[in-house]
C-alpha cells in the first residue's frame, strides 16, 4: 500500500488531482474508495487481487433497522437508538465463528469518534466466542488483542474499505463488477435482512456467489 501510494504521488499524471495532494488529507494519507479518483481505485483493486486475502462481512438494511427502532419505541418510549448498539451487534455476528482456530488474535478496528471503545469491542468479541462455545462445545482461550487504529496507520483498514465500497456499489447502485473482481477473496457474506428464504438471513460464499441475480427480487434493489 505504501509503495503504491508513493508511486502515485510521484506520478506527474496526478499532479493536478486535488485528492492526491497532501493538503487534502485524502489519498496522500490513505486509500479511501469514496475519495480516490477512478485511476487510483483501479490501481488499488489491482493490488488487492494480487494478494491472498480473506474477507468476511455482515450486512444490514438500515430501513429494517429503522423499523426495529420504531417498534422498540412503541414498547418503550424511553428507548433511544445509538450507533454503538448496532456496531457491537455486528461485531458479535461477524466474529462468531472465527475465534476458535488460532493461538492468538490481533483485531484492528477503525477509531470511531473520540471515545475509547476498546473494552466494549473486546467484550463483544468475548461474547461471540462464549456463545459459539455454548452452541458447538468448542472452547478456546487464545488471547484477543484489540487495537483501535486509523486507515493511514493500518493498511488492512484501507483494504477493508475497498471491499465494503464494492459491496455498497452492488447493493445501492447495481454495479457488480467490483464485487466480481474481488470475489475470490470473499469467504462469507451474511445478509441479515434478506429473509426471503430464512429468518436468519442468507449466506453468500464461493459456492453461492453474491451477484445481481441473487438480489433480483430483494426489495429496494
Amino acid at each position: 500500500m505504501e509503495d503504491l501510494r508513493a508511486n502515485l504521488l510521484a506520478d506527474p499524471y496526478f499532479k493536478g488531482v486535488s485528492s492526491i495532494q497532501p493538503e487534502s488529507k485524502k489519498t496522500a494519507l490513505a486509500f479511501h474508495a469514496k475519495d480516490d479518483v477512478p485511476e487510483v481505485r483501479r490501481e488499488v483493486f489491482h493490488l488487492l487481487t494480487r494478494h491472498d486475502l480473506r474477507f468476511f462481512a455482515v450486512i444490514r438494511d438500515k430501513r429494517k433497522l429503522l423499523q426495529y427502532v420504531r417498534q422498540r419505541n412503541e414498547r418503550d418510549a424511553t428507548y433511544r437508538y445509538h450507533p454503538n448498539e448496532l456496531y457491537d451487534y455486528l461485531v458479535r455476528r461477524l466474529f462468531k465463528t472465527l475465534l476458535h482456530k488460532d493461538d492468538e488474535y490481533y483485531i484492528y478496528f477503525a477509531k470511531r469518534g473520540k471515545a475509547d471503545r476498546t473494552a466494549a469491542l473486546r467484550e463483544a468479541l468475548e461474547t461471540a466466542r462464549r456463545r459459539f462455545s455454548v452452541q458447538w462445545g468448542i472452547t478456546c482461550d487464545a488471547p484477543i488483542n484489540v487495537i483501535a487504529s486509523t486507515p493511514p496507520a493500518c493498511a488492512g483498514l484501507q483494504a477493508v474499505d475497498y471491499f465494503l465500497w464494492a459491496l455498497q456499489r452492488l447493493y445501492e447502485h447495481r454495479e457488480d463488477r467490483y464485487v466480481e473482481l474481488l470475489w475470490p477473496a470473499f469467504k462469507l457474506v451474511n445478509d441479515l435482512d434478506d429473509t426471503r428464504q430464512a429468518k436468519y438471513g442468507v449466506y453468500y460464499s464461493q459456492k453461492k456467489p453474491l451477484t445481481l441475480a441473487a438480489l433480483e427480487d430483494l426489495p429496494g434493489i
